[in-house]
């Protein structure tokens, strides 16, 4: 079979501007039937999110899949602590460095691949104050290269 489509539901920017990424893992996700379908309506909010690591399994926090619109009841709660399904070598990788000063986990990505909720989490580093001028800075020298480039053609 060839490549499987990825359909992305929600991309978390700011923690790409916030956090150093060093590694990303990709996750899939124990939620409920109605949750899966708000998803693939597009309705999920991955800021101020975050997973921790608790009895050997991982769980995200203060991710925000709305309520489906279309259940008669038993409705999911918008915000509830969810299951992140990794495999085990990869949790005792994430344990030890979570543990290290200044590691988080930080989902970047909620996305369906092959018809499977999947969510990208990355081990990240928060960056400081002038780390993020720097990128910032950096960024709009880029930019105007770019521009400064088109212009000249």
């Amino acid at each position: 079979m060839g490549g499987e489509s990825i359909k992305i539901v929600a991309d978390n920017r700011k923690a790409r501007h916030d956090y150093a990424i060093e590694d990303k893992f990709e996750a899939g996700m124990a939620l409920r039937g109605t949750e899966v379908k708000s998803l693939r309506l597009g309705r999920c909010n991955l800021k101020d999110s975050y997973a921790k690591i608790k009895n050997g399994e991982v769980w995200v926090h203060n991710m925000h899949i709305g309520p489906y619109a279309f259940a008669y009841y038993d409705n999911h709660e918008p915000r509830r602590v969810r299951k992140l399904l990794m495999h085990a070598y990869e949790i005792r990788k994430l344990t030890g460095k979570v543990n290290e000063q200044g590691y988080s986990l930080i989902p970047l990505q909620v996305y369906f691949k092959g018809g499977k909720a999947k969510l990208l989490l990355a081990l990240a580093k928060g960056k400081k104050k002038y780390d993020k001028r720097e990128s910032i800075k950096r960024r709009d020298q880029e930019r105007e290269l770019q521009r400064a480039v088109r212009e000249h053609k």
